[in-house]
């Protein structure tokens, strides 16, 4: 009886075992089926990762990119970041039936997501499809066991699922950085166990939902960038988890909740940019785990409270952009962490605390354009590591503190327009590129002081007593671009050893009394765009040498004592835009050129001069009499001779011209076509059937939210083109295609030319220059410094043309590294679908300026914010993507600020490039990340633009 049983277990057991090998294989080629099909769906693998995924190897376990189980199931996918591009198929790996973590995230892939995502499989866990150009809207549907869902980054639009509320195993969710529109759901709220929400860079409306205070699990709030509105709830204090809060950049009101005051494990605050008024609760200030706390940017009033000083741990306060009053609070100077204190635009008065900073771990101080009055405090830099210190518009007095003088660790000092007196001691700081002290009353013999400033790139002295003589060579200060020594009391002559100050780029001496003749020696200057001698006692002729300064655009040489006849060469200087010349002694003509065309009256009166249009007022230039009888006979000669050569050349530009006009062409379809290019080489070989003929699938190069580019070549002479097809046409205004003629005549070596356009009922397309190279964003990380800095230089250059040279300008739109190509001699070219018109369909982007993104009303300072994210790139080798600012950032550039704030500049530097910041490049390091904070400013208004 007991054989009989124990023969009847082993039989169960084959068959058990039987069964389970039957329907694993079965899965097997369930998998494998769905692996291929995902595969094929993939249009683009430029690094060749998916090239063993070969259905004829023994397992697929052991293919790029794939984790298998015990049971030789697909248990993980990870293909992030591999370049790969394509659309989704409905039946793909996200019906795989065992797979745990399927994360697709930082590739090109595009189109929608299938409709069945949330429907298909309930063992995922972890589903990261985030930086890519998913479009449509988010499926309904949910997974009740999904643990992380990352779909940021893309442009998802439509309204959030109702439905997110049943995902109720969720700990992380971010739909940031789409086009998301509509109200916050309140099933949001069911989602208990989120411990991260992050629904940024969207385009949210309403308010934020009371129920929010369900969700006790949460640790992370990030609704910044919206246009939501309302009052914070007050709910929100029930959520004591809670260790970062961000609602930054919305429309919200009222005032701040005091039920924040009870979220005790705090780390950071982030309500900026917003209405908030009133007064700052007083229980925020018993949050003794803060931080970082930023109210900046709001309308909120009332004195900061003593009780400041338990917040033990603060290291950064920004309440900067308020209407802050009363006496700044001594409570701040017992905070032994605080290390940014950015107080700026407010209306704080009295003295500033005299102990601020000896007690305290300082990095950057700004209290400019305030009431503020006394002293400057003496131990602002007792920590060691001030670099920024910022105290301009306000009415502080007495001499500047000789302690700043010996603090090695400062890098930016602005004190203008204050009441300060006493002489200058800031001339031996090793670190100090920017120094403005204008508009002080401080006085001395500076001009013959030793300085050692090997890293000042900016200098202002103006408005202020100094006088001595000018000796240049006493200023050891070779990398300086600006300088203004205007409006004080500096005599002798200018020396010739300005001269030697090769990177000047603007230099004012007016309003001094100086002397004599102006040296030949300043046309060494070669990157010099204003000059500004006016209003001293200036004589001799103006140097003939000043028209060798190829990039010179503003010329003030007024209310001087300057003679003789107006050099002829300074009228062919192409970039002189600006000249004033009026009131000296000058005689002769104006020169017939350049800026002197259509000069002001004002800019020329007070002479002996004579020409120009009736814009100069000046009386027309006297004839030369005939001097020879033969002369009629030689004028007629050469008339009838430049008649020949003017009609020769007519008739070949009549020629060219004609085959630049827009033509109507016939495909092989049948279809009528206008075609026009913009390039005579061009029009000779580059036909419609060229066109088309690029037009297939194996031939796209990259693919983009404005439209698919495909390399092409004329069969004529292999000249290589690039099609880039349009998206959106219907919705361009009329006046769109004139203004891409336009855009057709510009021409850059930093741009990528625009050599054609063709359109019908049935498309657009327009045709670009071929250039062999790399894109920015492919080749970043492996870049030397010098060569990251060129690609500054370049890209910086070719956002000027676009930005100063072009009337009217022409905007990019999505100033990404996305759109620079690093060409075969190294050189960024940058290039665009088209140039930005209103009423262009707005196409979201981590590099789209926040107001950008909100009013979708593009322009300059919008390309100004994305040059700023490049910089910022380039100099840390992060993307806005990169997973850490989700946790621990609202942005990257709240992480560049907080880094650059912190002055640790191995804690933010690209690793790659960090071996090569020495000495000599570390300031120029420093300097580029300084000027990527101010291109992406919040205040539009605060960014430079591109001529500066």
């Amino acid at each position: 009886m007991a054989n009989k049983k124990g023969a009847n277990a082993v039989v169960l057991f084959v068959c058990m075992f039987l069964i389970n090998f039957v329907v694993s294989e079965s899965d097997n080629g369930r998998e494998l089926e769905l692996l291929l099909s995902f595969k094929s769906s993939i249009v683009h693998d430029p690094s060749g990762f998916l090239s063993n995924w070969d259905p004829s190897a023994t397992t697929f376990c052991q293919w790029h990119g794939i984790t298998c189980n015990n049971l030789s199931h697909v248990e993980t996918l990870d293909l992030s970041a591999k370049n790969l591009s394509g659309i989704l198929v409905s039946s793909s790996v996200f019906n795989l039936p065992f797979v745990k973590t399927l994360n697709l995230s930082n590739n090109h892939l595009y189109g929608e997501i299938p409709p069945d995502i949330f429907f298909a499989n309930s063992s995922l866990r972890y589903l990261n499809l985030s930086n890519n150009n998913f479009s449509g809207h988010i499926p309904n549907g949910f997974i009740s066991g999904l643990v992380i869902l990352d779909l940021s980054n893309n442009m998802f639009s439509g309204k959030i699922p109702r439905e997110i509320g049943l995902f109720s195993g969720l700990k992380f969710l971010d739909l940031g950085g789409n086009v998301l529109l509509g109200k916050i759901p309140i099933s949001i709220s069911n989602i208990t166990t989120l411990k991260y929400l992050t629904l940024a860079s969207n385009e949210l409306v309403g308010s934020i939902p009371h129920e929010i205070g369900k969700m006790k699990s949460l640790k992370w709030i990030y609704l910044g960038y919206n246009n939501l509105s309302g009052e914070i709830p007050k709910e929100i204090g029930v959520l004591t988890c809670l260790n970062h809060l961000d609602l930054v950049y919305n429309n919200l009101t009222g005032q701040i909740p005091s039920s924040i005051g009870n979220l005790k494990d705090l780390n950071y605050l982030f309500l900026y940019q917003n209405k908030l008024t009133g007064l700052i609760p007083n229980s925020i200030f018993g949050l003794k785990k803060l931080v970082s706390l930023d109210l900046s940017d709001n309308s909120l009033s009332g004195e900061i409270p003593e009780l400041v000083a338990q917040l033990r741990n603060l290291e950064i306060l920004h309440l900067f952009g308020n209407r802050f009053s009363g006496r700044i609070p001594n409570a701040l100077t017992s905070l032994p962490n605080l290390q940014v204190l950015q107080l700026w635009s407010n209306r704080f008065s009295g003295q500033i605390p005299q102990s601020l900073g000896r007690y305290n771990n300082l990095t950057v101080v700004d209290l400019s354009t305030n009431n503020l009055s006394g002293r400057i405090p003496d131990g602002l830099c007792s920590s060691g590591r001030l670099f920024k210190l910022i105290l301009f518009s306000n009415s502080l007095e007495g001499e500047i503190p000789r302690n700043l003088s010996t603090c090695a660790s400062l890098q930016r000092v602005r004190l203008q327009n204050n009441r300060l007196v006493g002489e200058l001691s800031f001339t031996k700081l090793p670190l100090v590129y920017f120094l403005d002290v204008s508009n002080n009353n401080l006085s001395g013999n500076i001009g013959e002081q030793n300085w050692d400033m090997p890293s000042l790139e900016m200098l202002s002295l103006a408005g202020n007593r100094f006088s001595g003589k000018l000796l240049p060579h006493l200023l050891n200060a070779p990398k300086i671009e600006f300088l203004d020594l205007s409006g004080n009391e500096f005599s002798g002559t200018i020396n010739p050893r300005f001269g030697t100050l090769t990177e000047l780029m603007q230099l004012s001496l007016s309003e001094n009394k100086l002397s004599g003749e102006i040296p030949e020696d300043l046309s060494s200057c070669k990157k010099l765009v204003r000059l500004d001698l006016s209003h001293n006692q200036l004589s001799g002729q103006i140097p003939s040498g000043l028209a060798d300064m190829p990039v010179l655009g503003h010329l003030d040489l007024s209310e001087n004592r300057l003679s003789g006849e107006i050099p002829e060469k300074l009228g062919q200087i192409e970039s002189l835009v600006q000249v004033n010349i009026s009131y000296n002694h000058l005689t002769g003509a104006l020169p017939s050129t350049g800026a002197f065309l259509a000069i002001k009256e004002s800019a020329v009166a007070g002479n002996d001069l004579c020409g120009g249009d009736t814009t100069s007022g000046l009386p027309p230039c006297k004839k030369l009499k005939n001097r020879a009888n033969w002369w009629p006979f030689m004028a007629c000669s050469f008339a009838g001779l430049l008649l020949l050569v003017i009609t020769g050349f007519g008739f070949l530009f009549m020629r060219g011209r004609n085959n630049l006009e827009p033509k109507r062409v016939e495909n092989g379809d049948g279809s009528i076509w206008e075609l026009q290019f913009f390039d005579p080489k061009v029009s000779k070989s580059v036909t419609m059937d060229d066109i088309t003929f690029a037009l297939k699938e194996s031939n796209v190069i990259s693919r983009c939210k404005e439209g698919v580019s495909f390399k092409g070549k004329s069969v004529s002479n292999d000249l290589q083109i690039v099609v880039k097809e349009m998206h959106h046409v219907s919705s361009l205004p009329a006046s769109f295609w004139s203004e891409i003629t336009e855009f057709g005549k510009l021409k850059h070596p930093n741009i990528v030319k625009l050599i054609g356009k063709c359109r019908s009922d049935k498309g657009a397309y327009l045709v670009y220059e071929y250039v062999e190279g790399k894109l920015l964003s492919e080749i970043l990380g492996n870049l030397s410094w010098e060569r990251r800095w060129k690609i500054a230089i370049g890209t910086a250059k070719a956002l000027r043309f676009l930005h100063s040279r072009c009337s009217p300008s022409v905007l990019v739109g999505d100033m990404s590294p996305e759109r620079i190509i690093i060409d075969a001699k190294d050189e960024p070219r940058l290039q665009f679908i088209f140039p930005f018109v209103d009423n262009q369909p707005f196409l979201p982007s981590s590099y789209v300026a926040p107001e950008a993104r909100e009013n979708k009303k593009m322009n300059e300072k919008s390309d100004i914010y994305g040059m700023g994210l490049i910089l910022i790139e380039l100099l840390t080798g992060k993307t806005p993507a990169d997973a850490e600012f989700k946790v621990q950032y609202s942005s990257m550039v709240e992480w560049a600020r907080y880094c650059y704030s912190d002055c640790h500049l191995d804690m933010w530097v690209d690793p790659v490039i960090k071996s090569q910041a020495s000495i000599n490049n570390q300031n120029q390091i420093v300097a580029a990340m300084n000027l990527a904070l101010h291109c992406t400013a919040g205040d539009p208004t605060a960014r430079p633009c591109a001529a500066d």
